[in-house]
């Protein structure tokens, strides 16, 4: 049986990728900095795991109950809304800390054990922001942005030593809920949690296993819509009478 450790387990995304990765036959612990029930989890550590002991220790804690490690998926971000020039200086730092340190940290003390894992797979939740602007997103989309680099540059270094590393990027989560959100979503609507677990579940799984240093989409086609789609309205139309 697969074990797994979901960094941001008690997000809307990290308790749909925990509930995905527990149906898929995985023993799952989470780490995050609510202490409250999420389904699925074996074991919850309420930790800041953007610390590096903090981090270290969570995976110690977590390799010491299940007696290994494989697939470990970093979910954890912060997504200060400011533009640029009123970015302050402890809005850059927390979403640098709560996005890029929860992943790096996090995977830096786990790979010794996925080395002596047969089916290692690390797996970080990115954002569409990484491959399209959006306003006021500055400090949350560098940080993003970072650990994109970074997953490739781990797939580089690691693939030798059996450690598969790839990234799911969502876009707008709400489903259903955010018809607001919709006009740019060809698929009509933004992305449910749900779909972006089911993407972290393949990647981390063995159905992906020649997969590596990717940043997957899931975001219902946003980021291959011309922009030129949102403002006319004949280019809409024609969507619909496709």
């Amino acid at each position: 049986m697969r074990r797994a450790l979901v960094i941001g387990a008690t997000t809307p995304i990290g308790t749909a990728i925990v509930a995905a990765l527990a149906a898929d036959g995985c023993r799952v612990a989470g780490a995050s900095l609510e202490d409250k029930p999420v389904d699925g989890l074996e074991l919850h550590l309420a930790a800041d795991c953007s610390e590096p002991d903090t981090a270290a220790e969570v995976v110690g804690h977590v390799v010491a109950e299940f007696d290994g490690l494989d697939i470990l998926v970093a979910a954890a971000g912060r997504m200060p809304l400011e533009p640029a020039h009123r970015t302050t200086d402890a809005q850059w730092f927390d979403a640098l800390s709560n996005t890029l340190d929860t992943f790096f940290f996090p995977v830096r003390s786990a790979l010794p054990h996925l080395f002596e894992s047969d089916a290692a797979a690390v797996v970080a939740v990115s954002s569409v922001n990484t491959l399209v602007a959006a306003p006021w997103a500055a400090a949350y989309t560098a940080a993003k942005g970072a650990v994109d680099a970074l997953v490739r540059q781990l797939a580089v270094e690691y693939a030798g030593r059996g450690v598969r590393v790839n990234a799911v990027a969502p876009g707008m989560v709400g489903g259903a809920e955010r018809p607001d959100a919709a006009a740019g979503y060809p698929i009509g609507r933004t992305i449910l949690p749900t779909e972006v677990a089911d993407a972290v579940t393949f990647l981390a799984g063995p159905r992906a296993s020649g997969i590596t240093g990717v940043v997957l989409p899931v975001d219902g086609g946003l980021s291959v819509l011309s922009p030129a789609v949102v403002g006319r309205a004949d280019l809409q139309a024609r969507l619909k009478d496709a």
